[in-house]
């Protein structure tokens, strides 16, 4: 059976990611591109499954683990009888797009310590079992197009498709063991230091980090959540990965399993200003040209996600011979929802280059044109029903949050033309903007309820109705909206934490029961602040922080019940929202307030 989600660490070289378990085991490794079949997939199935073990043998009475400061350098220290040794576990920052270094070090510490190095390679998601030869070095493997070198110095055997080694760690005494992946029809990369890797990894990740302008109170997790969205960029293109998994559970033995390892235009405009706010302008100027390549075209033919260098073609399908996370099933390769409809999405690319503009970055005159082409699209489309920020996989329906956001999409454009950015029919998109926001003011609120609702008509809540004062629909203190919100804390709070929308009713044609949503309750900490709730949003900030893992990463959704992390991890949306309602609740005005400033 697979460890828990929040078992896991997360190590990265801008190209891909890996999965370390607190037993020193990497169970999950993508090779470049994110979208190939893994080496490893133990998190997807059982013990047949590859991964890679380098822990001490026999019993161990403590572990403990961290990354060394502002870096994606872990160290897991484990302590036994007869001694301490620590392994260190990362990636070099590769300048080649298709090839990977994973480096580990062990250490010894104290006394002596007898340990096993454990590794099983598979491929295409563990169904294919490599040729693996004894080198000089270490081994080989192949496989269709990839290929392994492991090297160390260590001596390996070989049984039954394994390849492991038993060695004693003394004080002082360091081994190494390296794994570079590269495409099959080239040589083998040449012999490396590796630590010399280390000290260069180290440094780099050093002078990154220090480009942070977040000080005080909140650096720690601040700096930690932006090392991850880091880690989930793709160097090559600047597109940043909602998480580098797929199918891991939003509900533990259900089918609510997605590939997440795309980028999604609905974290767009979060993410710009999180990087912004932080001081990475260049990480931000990246995401916004990855943004204008991969939606440009028609604009109807504008999708939720997309690839890593902006690829379409995110085709679905399952994968039968994997048992799924803890049996959840199916696994899932690809995403379906890249064929929806969704409105709000075209709100989030427009309100993010209005950031953009907004933080001078520079001009890009095809944005413009970009700009009033969705404009053009939205004059009449705004009004046609689509699946929702949820993805919801029943029928389409006129959500409130769609709308919402298609206002937000005008109003922006209309503030681009008033401020010289841009020129166009200001007074017909003004027209517009107001019409957009009587018909959900009067079709999305439900009197009875006293409350916006989840889409028009409905009487189910949505905690998507939160973002209204964020993006400047409402102000926070407009009476609909303090109903709004005393209606989800009554209704969608569960245990402290905000779950997206009941899951009983049916409307995303799935079965019920999932997890509360991270970003969801990060959002209710911004409303209590923009409403003055200064205390609440501090309490309930602090009660988000410690659901992270004991080195700061965070999935999807948490079961505050079973207290597991759920969901694909880990995730980029949870990081994004965790940087921007800790500027939020800072003395100084935060990045809700900006985006809702008119």
């Amino acid at each position: 059976m697979s460890s828990p989600i929040e078992n896991y660490a997360l190590i990265g070289n801008l190209r891909t990611a890996a999965l370390v378990d607190r037993t020193g085991s990497i169970d999950w490794l993508c090779l470049p591109r994110f979208d190939s079949g893994a080496c490893f997939a133990a998190l997807l199935g059982d013990e047949t499954n590859g991964h890679w073990l380098l822990a001490p043998q026999g019993d161990v009475k403590q572990i403990r683990r961290k990354y060394r400061d502002e870096t994606l350098i872990l160290e897991t220290e484990f302590e036994t009888e007869s001694g301490i040794a620590t392994v260190i576990d990362f990636m070099t920052v590769a300048e080649r797009s298709d090839r990977v270094d994973l480096i580990r070090i062990v250490k010894g510490i104290r006394g002596q310590v007898p340990m096993r190095t454990e590794i099983i390679l598979r491929f295409d998601y563990g169904r294919t079992i490599p040729w693996v030869r004894k080198r000089d070095y270490g081994l080989s493997a192949v496989s269709g197009p990839s290929a392994i070198a492991f090297r160390t110095a260590v001596p390996l055997s070989s049984k039954d498709y394994t390849t492991f080694s038993e060695f004693t760690i003394s004080e002082g005494q360091t081994e190494t063991f390296r794994l570079t992946s590269y495409p099959s029809h080239e040589d083998e990369p040449g012999d490396a230091q590796p630590l010399n890797m280390l000290s260069a990894t180290e440094q780099r990740w050093r002078d990154w980090s220090g480009r942070c302008t977040c000080q005080g109170e909140w650096r720690e997790p601040v700096l930690r959540s932006l090392i991850t969205l880091k880690a989930l960029t793709y160097r090559p293109t600047g597109g940043i990965l909602a998480a580098p998994t797929t199918s891991l559970p939003e509900s533990l033995g259900g089918p609510r399993n997605w590939d997440y390892r795309y980028c999604w235009l609905r974290d767009s405009t979060f993410t710009l200003y999180a990087l912004l706010i932080s001081g990475y302008i260049d990480e931000a100027r990246e995401w916004r040209e990855w943004l204008l390549r991969a939606i440009a075209g028609h604009p109807q033919d504008t999708q939720i996600m997309y690839g890593v260098a902006g690829e379409r073609m995110l085709i679905e399908s399952e994968i039968p011979w994997l048992s799924g996370y803890e049996k959840s099933a199916p696994v899932r390769i690809g995403n379906a929802a890249h064929q929806q409809f969704q409105l709000d999405v075209y709100g989030e690319v427009i309100d993010t280059l209005h950031v953009a503009r907004k933080y001078k970055l520079e001009r890009n005159d095809d944005a413009w044109r970009l700009q009033t082409g969705l404009m053009d699209f939205l004059e009449s489309g705004w009004k046609e029903p689509d699946e929702g920020i949820w993805e919801v996989r029943g029928p389409r329906r006129n959500f409130t949050h769609s709308k919402v956001m298609a206002w937000v999409a005008v109003d922006r454009s209309v503030k681009e033309i008033h401020h010289g950015f841009g020129d166009g029919p200001i007074d017909r998109w003004r027209a517009l903007r107001d019409e957009i926001h009587r018909d959900v003011c009067s079709r999305g609120f439900d009197p009875e309820r006293n409350a916006f609702v989840q889409y028009y008509g409905s009487k189910s809540l949505d905690a998507s109705l939160l973002m209204m004062p964020l993006v400047g629909f409402l102000p926070a203190n407009d009476p609909r909206v303090v109903s709004t919100v005393a209606a989800i804390e009554r209704e969608l709070i569960y245990k402290g934490l905000v779950l997206r929308y009941p899951t009983e009713t049916g409307v995303d044609g799935l079965p019920p029961g999932e997890g509360a949503f991270i970003p969801c309750t990060f959002w209710l900490a911004d409303n209590y602040s923009m409403a003055g709730r200064h205390k609440e949003a501090r309490d309930l900030y602090l009660r988000l922080l410690d659901l992270r893992n004991d080195v700061g990463l965070l999935s999807e959704e948490y079961d505050p019940v079973l207290r597991r992390q759920l969901g694909n991890f880990p995730q980029a949306f949870s990081h994004v929202s965790l940087v921007n309602t800790a500027h939020n609740i800072m003395p100084a005005e935060g990045p809700a307030e900006h985006r809702a400033e008119h």
